[in-house]
């Protein structure tokens, strides 16, 4: 289980390029997205060149086995494409679906405050995990915790004063 490396305020990381596909310039893509082919849904991607974001416009997309594979504009052979490799790609945040009231993508909670019960600061949303059974919150503070993102553990979220209150022992 690999954290999800971190966005800006107005790019969201999605995925990574992590290998090439064929002869003609195609892409294996990680995806973040859950599920993971819903990062085709998602147009432009973005990666990062010298500082700046730099737009890949994609030409076709599809899930290919276990995995995602595009053709990006102008990548028309391996050669290209292997220059690729390594990019984390990115999205506009405001590509997203608007969420129903009470409802947060992961990426919004990370350095929320972590408070039990008794008001015990167990530190801050580093990430967020899905462990294959339920999701998990990582806090990192004077220890790491791990939280499940779940009832009865999740007890609410204050989005305005960027907190969640939880029922867990700072022991664990």
């Amino acid at each position: 289980m690999t954290p999800i490396p971190q966005s800006d305020e107005k790019k969201l990381l999605v995925g990574k390029i992590n290998g090439f596909f064929g002869i003609k310039g195609w892409v294996k893509i990680f995806s973040y997205t859950e599920p993971r082919k819903n990062i085709l849904s998602y147009e432009p991607w973005y990666i990062i060149n010298n500082g700046n974001y730099e737009i890949l416009e994609i030409t076709d997309g599809r899930e290919q086995s276990k995995t995602i594979v595009a053709h990006i504009k102008g990548i028309d052979n391996r050669d290209l494409s292997i220059n690729l490799i390594g990019q984390d790609l990115y999205i506009n945040q405001d590509q997203l679906p608007k969420l129903d009231d009470g409802k947060h993508y992961w990426y919004e909670l990370v350095g929320f405050k972590v408070i039990n019960q008794n008001q015990t600061n167990l530190g801050v949303v580093d990430y967020l995990v899905d462990t294959g059974s339920n999701n998990v919150i990582v806090t990192k503070g004077e220890k790491e915790h791990w939280i499940p993102y779940i009832e009865p553990f999740l007890l609410s979220i204050d989005k305005d004063n960027k907190e969640i209150l939880v029922d867990w022992d700072e022991d664990f």
